[in-house]
This record gives structure tokens, sequence and C-alpha cells, in this order.
């Protein structure tokens, strides 16, 4: 595959970056970022997410992934792989404060190599850039004291 190109999957999609954010896209809507109140931070049909924690507007990426040398590989493995139900469903992603991306809804999570790929209905993302199982959160936020500041 040239590196130009990434895979196509079906529905809702997370596509995680090496050393970059998660790119969160519908090939059937939209994604719905909220915030823990469910007020709507974004609709769009792709959404770029921080992952290292740096952005000066969290939760999306802003580039800063660049500047502070955040290094995260793109592979992954998942011990939580479930068959997704209907993939017209929507993709709601819940910002927790000071917290993970908590994901509902079908989607289909892969590294832009294609080499790792799975299914979920629901998950938690990191968005601190400490996680020792990212993309998913392992809940070092919290040691880390990791704060939307």
């Amino acid at each position: 595959m040239h590196l130009s190109e990434k895979p196509s999957y079906p529905g809702n999609t997370i596509m995680v970056r090496p050393d970059g954010p998660l790119i969160c896209g519908s090939e059937n809507g939209v994604v719905t970022v909220q915030d823990a109140d469910g007020n709507p931070l974004a609709r769009e049909k792709e959404v770029a997410l921080c992952r290292c924690g740096g952005s000066a507007n969290k939760p999306f990426c802003d580039g800063s992934h660049k500047q502070n040398g955040f290094r995260a590989g793109q592979e992954f493995t998942d011990t939580r792989s479930e068959e997704i139900a209907d993939q017209d469903d929507a993709l709601v992603i819940t910002v927790k404060p000071d917290a993970m991306l908590m994901v509902k809804g079908p989607v289909t999570i892969f590294s832009r190599s294609g080499k790792s790929v799975t299914t979920r209905n629901r998950g938690a993302l990191c968005r601190c850039g400490a996680s020792e199982n990212k993309p998913f959160c392992d809940a070092r936020h919290k040691q880390i004291g990791f704060t939307d500041q």
C-alpha cells in the first residue's frame, strides 16, 4: 500500500494515524462529538481528534503533536473486538472531562497501514497521550493529571 493511500471500510470508522490524531468518519452520515452533558461540539462527516493531549483546541487536533514530539504507533491489539450491529447507526463520541473519549455506535477502528483492525459497538479511547494500550484508554489520565485546560 502506498503511504498516501488508506484502507477503506464501510460505515463508521476511526483511523489511528501514526504519531498523530484519530480521524473519525462516517460513510453514511455524520460523526457527532459531544460534551459530557450531551451538548454537540461537532457534527461532521469527518473530524480529527487529538490523542497527544497537547491540543489547545481539545478534543480536536490542532497539530500540536508535531511540536510536542508525540510518538505513538498506529498498530494495536484489541482483546474486546465484537461484531458490529447495523453499520448505518450513528457514531457518537462523548468527551469525558479530563478523561477519555467514549465511543458509542458501530465502528471499525483501524491503523492507517491496515495491519490493525477491530470492530466495536462502544469503547474508550485515549486522548491524554499516556495510555500504554493506545488507541484505547487505560485510565493513565488520572495518574498524569490530564486536564482539558
